[in-house]
């Protein structure tokens, strides 16, 4: 995207828009989440909110490798598949890098994890979700698309409400190389925007993908 995308604006943009309407398996995600670790944003819940993020790609990623094996001859199945595998982990390596800025920024201000609730738990949750993940891709690849963009919108409002509950963000400067390598940010508050950006592009392309273009949220110089 060649757009010059003002970050605060987006910010006040996505606050004032409600949170989309969600089904039952992403109210029982959220809530989960909740129940683990309160309705208050923190590094250990968005942490968690990252271990979760990569797994539905991988799960489609699998099933897509399964279509190929048995449809290989025929060229739309397989154009399409391949597609959904590029952007799949196109999408991972983002998620991936948004882990690593938080446990960055975790080691850095000396945060400590709680065993159960940081360690122990989050695991059960991630395989959890693998499995299930993996079930929705074969059963209905459209409603697993529909889940992951309920729940990349999530993470967008959480990381710019985030970033609004945390005004101290906006003068902390940037001192991390997993931070640097991936753009240039004038504070941490611009990471964890350009971090809810991300989610919104990876809710838009699962918006795309299970046809609902029309619930495609713009940035603003686009509009």
């Amino acid at each position: 995207m060649n757009l010059k995308i003002d970050k605060m604006k987006e910010q006040e943009a996505t606050l004032a828009r409600p949170v989309r309407h969600c089904g039952i398996f992403a109210k029982l995600l959220f809530g989960g989440m909740d129940f683990i670790h309160g309705k208050k944003l923190t590094y250990p819940k968005i942490r968690l909110l990252e271990l979760l993020a990569r797994i539905p790609y991988q799960a489609w990623e699998v099933r897509q490798y399964r279509r190929l094996n048995c449809k290989y001859e025929k060229d739309s199945v397989v154009g399409e598949a391949k597609d959904i595998i590029q952007w799949g982990r196109a999408a991972q390596d983002n998620e991936f890098w948004h882990l690593e800025v938080i446990g960055e920024k975790i080691r850095q201000d000396g945060v400590k994890l709680k065993w159960f609730r940081d360690r122990f738990l989050p695991p059960i949750a991630a395989f959890s979700y693998n499995l299930f993940s993996r079930f929705l891709a074969w059963v209905n690849i459209q409603a697993a698309f529909k889940l992951n963009a309920d729940f990349e919108d999530h993470a967008e409002h959480e990381y710019f409400t985030f970033v609004q509950q945390n005004p101290e963000l906006e003068n902390q400067p940037i001192n991390a190389e997993v931070v640097t390598k991936y753009g240039d940010f004038n504070n941490w508050a611009d990471v964890f925007r350009r971090i809810a950006l991300d989610e919104r592009d990876h809710m838009n392309n699962s918006l795309l993908r299970c046809g609902r273009a029309k619930e495609v949220v713009k940035y603003l110089q686009e509009k």
